[in-house]
C-alpha cells in the first residue's frame, strides 16, 4: 500500500472518528460544568459542608465505576452487532444491559439510606460533617439506579454510532442540574433554601431524567437501537464478561487514590493541595479529548470486527491513536509552558504554586502516552477485551504511582520530585502493556469467538436458533 493510500485512509478514520467524537467531547464539559456548579454553590454554604460533599464524592465514584464498567460491554457488543446487522441480537444486549444497571444500582440505595452517615465518619469526619454527607449521599444513592441506567444507555446507543442523542440528552439534564443547584440550594426565585440537601436533589434529579430521556430514545423510532425482549442467557454472560474487568479497573484507580493521597499529605497540605489543582487542570484541559477518542475508537473497532473486517479495525485503532497523541501533544506543550499561567489562576500562595506547576508539567509530560492509551484501549474494548487495559492500569498504579512514588520519594529521598516521575512512568507503562496486547493480543479473534457464541457472526439469529438450523 503507497504512503499515499495511507494517508487518504488515515485521514478518512480521523474524520469519522471526530465526528463521533465531538458531541463526547461537548456532552463532557457540560457535565464537568455541572460537578464545578455544586462545589462552587456548597462553597457559598461553610467549610463543613464543602468536606461533606466531598467526602460523599468519594463513595459516589464506586456505582460510577460499575456504571461505567457495566457501559463498556453494553458499547463493545453494540458496535460489533450494528457493524454485522444483527439487530436482533444487539437489541437484546442493549436491553439486557441496562436491566443490569438498574438492577446493580439498587444496593447503594439501601447503602444509603442504612450506612450513609457512618459511611462519612469512617472517614473521620467530625459529626456535624458527617449528617451532612450522609444526607447528601442516602438523596445522590437513591438514584444510583437512574445513574446505571443513564450511564448504560449512553454507550448503547454511541456504539450504534449515535452520539449526538446521549450528548443532548446529557447535556440538557446538566443544565437542569445547574439550575436547581442554584434554585434548591440558594433558595432563588422563591424556592426555599435546601443548602446542601438542594444540591443533592438537583443532583439526583438530573440522573433520573437522564435515564428516562435516553430510555424514551432507545424504545422510541428515532434511534437505531430498541429494546426487545431478553431471553438469550449468552449474551448476559458476555456482557458481564466484558464488563467485570472494566468495574474491576474503576475499583481498583478508585481505592489507590486512598493511600497515594496519604503519600502525598507527608509532604503537607500545600503538595496534596497542588496534586489537586494539576490534576484538575489535566482533566479539565484534555479530559474531554481522551474520553471521545476512548469511546469512538471502540466505535469503529467494534463496527468493523462486527462487519468480519479485521484489517479494518486494527488500522482505525493506530489512526485513533494517533490522532489522540497529535491533539493532546499539542495542548499538552500549551499546558507544560503555560503552567505557571494555570496555576495562578487557582492559587496565589507561593509554595502550593510551585509544586503545582510541577504537577502541572508532569501530567503535560504524559498527557501523550495518556491519550494513546485511551485510544488503545477503547480499540481493546471494542474488540471485547477489557482484561488488558485492567492489568495495564493495576500494574501501573500500585508498581509505578504507589511503589515507584513511595521508593524514589521517601526511601530514596528524592521527595516530591519522585512522585512527579512516578505520575509520568505510570502512564508510559500503561501505554506499553496496552499497546503490546492491541499489536499482539488475540482481541480480534475473542470477538468473532463471541459473535459466533451469541449468533451475531451469522446473521443476528440468536445461538439457540442457529444451533438449531444446522
Amino acid at each position: 500500500m503507497s504512503a499515499a493510500s495511507v494517508r487518504e485512509r488515515g485521514l478518512g478514520v480521523w474524520r469519522r472518528v471526530l465526528s463521533l467524537s465531538w458531541p463526547i467531547m461537548i456532552q463532557h464539559v457540560f457535565r464537568t460544568l455541572m460537578r464545578t456548579t455544586d462545589v462552587v454553590v456548597t462553597g457559598l454554604f461553610s467549610p463543613a459542608a464543602v468536606a461533606a460533599v466531598g467526602l460523599a464524592d468519594l463513595y459516589a465514584r464506586f456505582p460510577l465505576r460499575i456504571g461505567l464498567g457495566l457501559g463498556s460491554g453494553a458499547i463493545a457488543l453494540s458496535s460489533q452487532d450494528t457493524g454485522g446487522a444483527a439487530v436482533e441480537n444487539r437489541d437484546q444486549a442493549v436491553t439486557q444491559a441496562v436491566l443490569l444497571g438498574l438492577l446493580s444500582g439498587i444496593p447503594f440505595v439501601a447503602f444509603g439510606v442504612l450506612f450513609g452517615e457512618a459511611a462519612i465518619s469512617l472517614l473521620g469526619a467530625p459529626a456535624d460533617v458527617a449528617e451532612m454527607g450522609g444526607t447528601y449521599l442516602a438523596i445522590v444513592f437513591a438514584s444510583a439506579p437512574a445513574r446505571h441506567v443513564a450511564l448504560v444507555a449512553a454507550r448503547a446507543l454511541q456504539g450504534t454510532g449515535d452520539t449526538r442523542t446521549p450528548m443532548y440528552v446529557d447535556v440538557t439534564s446538566s443544565l437542569l442540574n445547574i439550575v436547581g443547584s442554584l434554585v434548591l440550594g440558594l433558595g432563588l426565585f422563591g424556592a426555599p433554601r435546601l443548602a446542601i440537601v438542594g444540591v443533592g436533589i438537583a443532583t439526583a434529579v438530573g440522573n433520573t431524567v437522564t435515564a428516562g430521556a435516553l430510555s424514551v430514545a432507545i424504545w422510541s423510532s428515532r434511534t437505531e437501537a430498541s429494546f426487545a425482549r431478553p431471553r438469550d442467557l449468552v449474551i448476559a454472560k458476555q456482557l458481564l464478561a466484558v464488563s467485570a474487568p472494566r468495574i474491576g479497573e474503576g475499583l481498583v484507580t478508585t481505592l489507590a487514590e486512598f493511600p497515594f493521597n496519604a503519600l502525598l499529605l507527608t509532604f503537607g497540605t500545600d503538595v496534596n493541595a497542588a496534586y489537586q489543582i494539576g490534576r484538575r487542570m489535566y482533566q479539565q484541559v484534555t479530559s474531554p479529548l481522551g474520553r471521545a477518542y476512548h469511546t469512538a475508537a471502540s466505535v469503529v473497532v467494534g463496527q468493523s470486527l462486527g462487519d468480519g473486517d479485521v484489517a479494518a479495525a486494527r488500522f482505525q485503532g493506530w489512526a485513533t491513536t494517533a490522532l489522540a497523541v497529535l491533539t493532546m501533544g499539542a495542548i499538552a506543550v500549551a499546558l507544560f509552558f503555560g503552567a505557571d499561567w494555570f496555576v495562578s489562576l487557582f492559587t496565589g500562595d507561593p509554595a502550593t504554586a510551585g509544586y503545582a506547576v510541577g504537577f502541572c508539567r508532569a501530567y503535560a509530560v504524559a498527557a501523550p502516552a495518556i491519550g494513546a492509551y485511551l485510544a488503545i484501549s477503547g480499540s481493546l474494548q471494542g474488540g471485547s477485551d477489557t482484561r488488558t487495559p485492567f492489568v495495564a492500569r493495576t500494574t501501573g498504579m500500585f508498581g509505578f504511582l504507589l511503589g515507584f512514588g513511595y521508593l524514589t520519594s521517601v526511601l530514596l529521598g528524592w521527595g516530591v520530585i519522585g512522585i512527579y516521575a512516578a505520575i509520568a512512568l505510570q502512564q508510559f507503562w500503561a501505554l506499553a502493556v496496552v499497546g503490546w496486547g492491541f499489536a499482539y493480543g488475540g482481541w480480534a479473534e475473542k470477538a468473532a469467538a463471541m459473535m459466533d457464541e451469541r449468533g451475531s457472526a451469522s446473521g443476528g439469529a440468536p445461538a439457540e436458533d442457529a444451533e438449531a438450523g444446522d
